[in-house]
């Protein structure tokens, strides 16, 4: 097994809804804190939204594990952010047998 090169601090960000004060919600997000991780791109694609060509970018972004519902143990419905760029996180998966680190598979894209 190749040792992660954990070179890359990432904001792990996860939804919150606040009220908006007219009896709905506003999504927001939150920063839970900041992991160190090794990114690396994977395929990329293009399709087509709102009529538009649109590029999707995969990565691969490995972290240091976390126990299950440690807050730092990242999930399907959270995020990565590095300044602006922002990586969705699709599934979480270990990295090696004895768990001491974790894959996040993630796309690149969305909304600040």
């Amino acid at each position: 097994m190749t040792v992660p090169n954990l070179n890359r601090a990432l904001v792990l960000e996860t939804r919150q809804n606040l009220a908006d004060g007219a009896g709905g919600v506003d999504p927001a997000w939150m920063a839970l804190g900041t992991l160190w991780a090794d990114v690396s791109a994977r395929t990329g694609t293009e399709s087509v939204i709102g009529g538009r060509q649109t590029p999707r970018q995969r990565f691969r972004i490995v972290v240091r594990a976390a126990p299950f519902g440690a807050p730092s143990r990242p999930r399907p419905d959270q995020r990565f952010r590095d300044g602006d760029r922002i990586f969705n996180i699709n599934a979480v998966t270990e990295f090696d047998p004895p768990g001491h680190y974790l894959i996040c598979d993630c796309e690149e894209g969305g909304v600040s």
